[in-house]
This record gives C-alpha cells, structure tokens and sequence, in this order.
C-alpha cells in the first residue's frame, strides 16, 4: 500500500478510539492489515514515503501532535522505516516486509489507494465537500 493510505487508516483508527496508547499499538496492525491486501505500490519508494510524511504533517498541523490521529498515522507508516534506516537483521530480512507473508502484491491500483487516502483525510481534516 502507499505510504499515505498506511498513514491515513492508521489516522482513522486512531481517531476512531480516541486514545494514543491504542493508536500508537494500532497503526502498526492496521499497516501489516493494508499490505495483505493484493495490491500495487510506487516504483519511487522516496515518493512514496515522502507522500506518508505529508500525510502525517498534515494531520499534525491540523489536529495537533498528539491528537490520537496524528500518533495513529505516524504509528501507521512507521513499518515503512524499514525501506529507508538500513538495520541489520538476522538473515537480511527485513522485519515486516520481506519473507513474513504479509505483503501481498495485486491489482489494487495506486490510484485507488490514492483515493481511499484522500476520503479518509477529508473525513479526518473535517473538510466539507458539496455535491456536484
């Protein structure tokens, strides 16, 4: 899944429980949920990445630092820290996506992940939308 999505349904999670101890043990869970789903990613994981920290500092502007939102989004991406800080692992593996069965790749485009995201942030944001 792209970055932002992870860091948007990590948000609502968060949001949906109204606590940070329960966003901050949630986003990881709902992440590794999103990547079991058959899905497409972005070739430029730097873009991608970048997008999920967008998302994050968005929320954070909006809501605050330590509104449950904003930890739940920045829970939600954190899995994807792997791709960018080289740690040594046994084995070489990566923690949550490499050889663990969680990642699935598929059809579900990139554009509709971008739309999910995109719902869920307007829903978060508390922007009104009117009909066309």
């Amino acid at each position: 899944m792209i970055a932002a999505f992870h860091a948007a349904s990590g948000a609502a999670v968060g949001a949906a429980t109204g606590s940070r101890v329960a966003a901050a043990l949630l986003g990881p869970v709902v992440h590794l949920a999103g990547d079991a789903v058959p899905h497409r990613d972005i070739a430029n994981g730097r873009l991608d990445i970048a997008g999920g920290l967008a998302t994050v500092a968005i929320l954070c502007l909006r809501r605050g630092p330590f509104d449950p939102a904003t930890i739940g989004a920045a829970a939600g991406i954190a899995p994807d820290a792997e791709h960018v800080i080289r740690l040594p692992r046994p084995g070489g593996l990566k923690l949550f996506h490499e050889g663990r069965g969680w990642h699935r790749d598929g059809s579900l485009s990139i554009a509709a992940q971008a739309a999910a995201t995109a719902f869920l942030l307007v829903q978060l944001l508390g922007i009104e939308t009117r009909e066309v």
